[in-house]
């Protein structure tokens, strides 16, 4: 009886020990406890899913040039014809686009809710330690939009900084960094959803300027038709780090091998010229904004790009 009574607990224990055992990929699932990292539920990789479904995920913030919703629902854009054609080259033809506000981006793909993200993003230190960027794929400047006349005589960020004027950007963007490095103090800075939001705060006087990468506003002010505002055509550079800003798509952390394919893929797509004439189809220039070619994603995040 005593050794029937010892095997049925040392069964148990058994048993204990293997559920135990079985809980162990949730807790190393991805952020928000989303299993989106390098395995998945089937144990193959995030690539190889993909190419199983022949469909992948993209978000992306409506920012023309670069990533926008076209008013046939079509997602379009540079960097989303690039990442489209990237992942034609993987054995992936099918693109679902998810729009998102721009700060929803970097959380969105580490929960799981993107495969990748990319909307001409730029790749910056501190985002490098939250996602893992493809490498560069264009690079670009900033642009300031005012009121007709520029009443306050606004050319560069210093001079928002020294004229006390107020600035709308759309949240998540970089330029929310750039203009407090040129002395912009945070209550002079409004944060809005999108670029639509940025300039209604500044043709009603809300705000006094707003700012964006220089293809974005530029584009999104010529597609309004607004004569209310103007681009600053000299508007000065700032020489900052962070700027020329380099784009690229943006991955889990977990998902390496689906990064690394991205990356082999976009590079045969740069060295046969299809990049270049998806910059160009865009409005972009292929040499003015083709980032250099001996520059990567680990020089720019180390800080070493400027």
């Amino acid at each position: 009886m005593k050794k029937l009574l010892a095997a049925s607990i040392f069964a148990l224990a058994l048993l204990f020990l293997a559920a135990c055992g079985s809980g162990g990929s949730e807790e190393t699932s991805g952020d928000g406890g989303s299993d989106n990292g390098s395995e998945g539920s089937s144990g193959d990789s995030k690539l190889a899913e993909l190419q199983e479904a022949g469909t992948v995920t993209i978000g992306f913030a409506n920012e023309e040039p670069y990533g926008y919703q076209g008013e046939d629902g079509e997602l379009k854009g540079a960097a989303v014809d690039i990442a489209t054609a990237v992942f034609a080259e993987l054995g992936v033809d099918n693109v679902e686009g998810q729009l998102s506000d721009y700060g929803q981006l970097i959380p969105g793909v580490k929960a799981g809710k993107f495969d990748v993200i990319t909307s001409g993003m730029a790749i910056k230190p501190d985002r490098c330690e939250n996602v893992d960027f493809g490498e560069p794929e264009m690079t670009y400047g900033e642009g300031l939009i005012v009121q007709k006349g520029n009443p306050m005589d606004l050319h560069s960020y210093k001079d928002i900084a020294e004229k006390d004027a107020t600035v709308s950007i759309m949240s998540g963007a970089t330029e929310v960094d750039f203009v407090q490095q040129e002395g912009v103090s945070e209550d002079q800075i409004q944060k809005a959803s999108d670029i639509p939001a940025t300039f209604s705060a500044v043709e009603s006087g809300r705000a006094d300027a707003t700012t964006g990468t220089e293809m974005t506003v530029k584009m999104a002010l010529e597609s309004a038709g607004n004569d209310k505002l103007e681009f600053v055509e000299d508007f000065e550079q700032p020489d900052i780090e962070g700027i020329p800003s380099y784009g690229a798509a943006a991955f889990h952390p977990d998902n390496d091998e689906l990064r690394e394919a991205y990356n082999e893929e976009l590079q045969k797509l740069i060295d046969d010229g299809t990049v270049a004439e998806l910059l160009e189809k865009n409005g972009f220039s292929a040499e003015g904004n083709a980032p250099p070619a001996d520059l990567t994603t680990e020089q720019i995040c180390n800080g070493e790009a400027w």
